[in-house]
Order: structure tokens, then sequence, then C-alpha cells
């Protein structure tokens, strides 16, 4: 099962982080910058700079999450880098969640699908575009838009992480009501990813189907992690965003039970004082390696 195979990874490079290859021109050395004076040119430099950080984080990191909207922008060369940075790092042993954040209605939410972790049928046979290992939903359109790819995760063993509590500073102007049944809007989100992924149990204990669970709100996580022992959490929030260690912790039972996002934190570590000198590969897995021991020692 996916997920077991997520915390198979992790459990290997002891390190509960995922690095975010959120990757646009603005975050590469000045002399790639130059050189992006087309679309194209564009979607090379990105997909070089990738490709030298998977290859060298890929032995201390277990996962890469990829955001699709840093290649859209770029129109199709950007997402022939896209394509082509998941299908690199799948390549290279690591578990890759594309943070793509679809729902729709079901015929429509089936198509998204089929196109990240499903199957599109051709004249040739079926091939999956963009195939990720998970993706990231957006359940607050309801269970018609996550049903389509739960059935697909179920027939192809992948993993989705539903958006439960944010980690934006306004999260909590929705999220944060309390509804009729008493209980605040992202526990009753929590509550129905626990039920799309009952049957996606791994032998950790814990499902393919996931959540979303911000490290910037340290309370609502701590409840959530109580009241939903069986979910595995994707944390963003930590570093850029003001998210720490000491915070998420609360995130974690037993060391395990989720994992914590990193992005400009890793792609920008050359620029950072504490990595002067260093080229932007080796400030990255530097930056990586000073995370995993932030985050180890409040486990």
């Amino acid at each position: 099962m996916i997920i077991d195979a997520l915390i198979d990874k992790i459990q290997l490079t002891g390190n509960p982080s995922v690095i975010g290859l959120d990757t646009c021109i603005d975050y590469l050395p000045q002399e790639m910058q130059e050189v992006c004076t087309t679309l194209e040119e564009a979607g090379k430099q990105i997909t070089k700079f990738n490709f030298d950080l998977i290859d060298t984080l890929k032995d201390v990191i277990p996962a890469v999450k990829v955001q699709v909207a840093y290649y859209e922008m770029y129109g199709v060369e950007g997402m022939k880098a896209f394509r082509d940075t998941i299908a690199y790092a799948r390549s290279n042993g690591l578990i890759v969640i594309a943070d793509v954040k679809r729902n729709d209605i079901g015929s429509t939410a089936a198509a998204y699908s089929k196109g990240y972790i499903g199957k599109c049928k051709l004249a040739g046979g079926e091939v999956t575009p963009y195939e990720s290992d998970f993706i990231t939903v957006n359940g607050y359109l309801g269970s018609d838009g996550i049903l389509p790819f739960v059935e697909d995760c179920k027939k192809y063993d992948k993993g989705l992480f539903a958006l439960v509590k944010t980690s934006n500073p306004t999260s909590g102007e929705l999220q944060d009501k309390i509804m009729d049944n008493g209980k605040t809007l992202y526990d009753n989100m929590a509550t129905l990813v626990d039920g799309w992924g009952a049957e996606l149990v791994g032998k950790y204990g814990y499902s393919s189907i996931g959540g979303v669970v911000g490290a910037t709100h340290k309370e609502q996580a701590q409840a959530i992690r109580k009241a939903h022992p069986n979910m595995f959490f994707l944390i963003p929030g930590y570093g850029a965003q003001g998210g720490k260690a000491e915070d998420l912790a609360v995130c974690f039972e037993n060391k395990m039970g989720g994992i914590v996002n990193s992005s400009r934190g890793i792609l920008c570590a050359y620029r950072k004082p504490q990595y002067a000198g260093m080229d932007y590969k080796q400030a990255a897995l530097t930056a990586a390696i000073d995370m995993k021991k932030d985050i180890t020692r409040c486990l």
C-alpha cells in the first residue's frame, strides 16, 4: 500500500520531511535566470535545477512535493518541466506528491484523477500523463468531488491528501466555523477524510487518504491528531511560513503520522547567510539535513 511505502521511506531515511519543488525562475541562481529569455528556456532551466536537487537530496529525503502552479505559469514548457520532474524523482526512488488541489463535480473529478493517479485511454492502451504517488485534493465541494479519486487510489494503489486545516493565516474564516453538529468545519472535513480512507489503512495503522494540516495552527493540529488517529498528515507551513518544529510535533504520535514540507527554505538555501559560499546544491543538502535534525529533535 502506498502509505506504507511512504512510511517505509521515512523510516529508511530517518527523515519525516518532504522537499517542495515549487520552482520558479526567481528562485534560480542568477546565471540560470539570465538565460530564461523564452518560456522554452525557462522550462529547461527549471528542469535542470530540479534534477540537480533530486540527484543531491535523494539519499537523505523520502519524498518530493511538486506544486503544479509554479509550472502552469510557464505554459506548456512549464508543464513539460513538471512532467519530467515527477518522472525523474520517481525513477530515483522518491515518493512523489503532486500538489494540485483538484476537485470538481464527479465526471470532471474523474478526468483530473486520470491525469495524475489513474489512467486515460488511448487507442494503443492506457497511460497516466503526470504519474504521481499522491496528490492533494480539495474536499470542500463534498464527497462527489472526491470519490472518483478514491476509486483510482483503490485501483492503482495511490494516495490523497485532502485539505483539512490549511496553513494560510485566514483559513479560520471558514475552517474554524462551528457547524450544526457542534464541531468545526475542519473537524467535519477530517471525519469525511477518515470515511473516504477507511478501506485503505495500511500496516502502520494509517490510511492512504490523508489530510493537509498546517504547522502554523498548533492547537487545531493537536485536536485533529487526537480525534483522527488513522489520518496521516501532510504538514505545510514549516520555515518560511512561520511554523516551528516545536509546534508541529503535535501532529505526530510515537514519531509517526506525518511528513513536513519545506519549499523555499531548501530551494533558496544558497541565499541564506548560514550557507554562504555554497552552491545551490550543497546549500540545499545542508539545509535539508538541518531541517531533518530540527524536526526529529522535537519528536
